[in-house]
């Protein structure tokens, strides 16, 4: 089945899809997630390399993309130098993603439905991007995957998140 134009995506809460919902000014999807840039060769060191980013993606109420809020708090070997100090980058990418949230007026927690998007932030993809994984990797688009957390939507397309 194509990708719809719209593509649903449901609030589980204490899950990967908690922050999402919508405001005054419309919806939002909200996450902290690590990411290395494409460009990056992969090599032993790379996992230390990933940056920890605290995102806060905008959509109208139609589900068009308005805005991106990308904070990078830090790398994974930062993390896990100070994993136990208050300012170790998840930390700081924990606060800097509350404050994002604070600022959105109305915000009630939710589903949400969008229509794909994507921009380059640091060398590294975000967005909601529509994909061939079908049989025919020339054929129609069947998926949609939100980068860089590695979240993927496809038939039904219920809101159901696959990961």
């Amino acid at each position: 089945m194509p990708v719809p134009e719209i593509i649903p995506i449901a609030h589980e809460p204490d899950y990967r899809t908690s922050t999402i919902g919508r405001f005054d000014g419309g919806q939002f999807f909200a996450s902290i997630t690590y990411a290395s840039p494409e460009s990056e060769e992969r090599d032993d060191a790379r996992e230390g390399r990933k940056q920890l980013y605290a995102v806060l993606h905008k959509f109208n109420p139609e589900g068009s993309h308005t805005d991106s809020d990308i904070w990078c708090a830090g790398t994974w070997d930062q993390q896990q130098r100070h994993r136990y100090d208050e300012h170790s980058p998840l930390n700081l990418a924990e606060r800097k993603l509350e404050g994002m949230l604070a600022g959105l007026p109305g915000r009630e927690y939710g589903s949400i439905a969008i229509r794909p998007f994507q921009l380059t932030v640091d060398g590294v993809v975000f967005g909601l991007v529509t994909e061939c994984h079908g049989e025919d990797e020339d054929g129609e688009h069947d998926w949609a995957e939100l980068y860089p957390d590695g979240l993927g939507f496809g038939d039904p397309w219920d809101g159901e998140c696959s990961t």
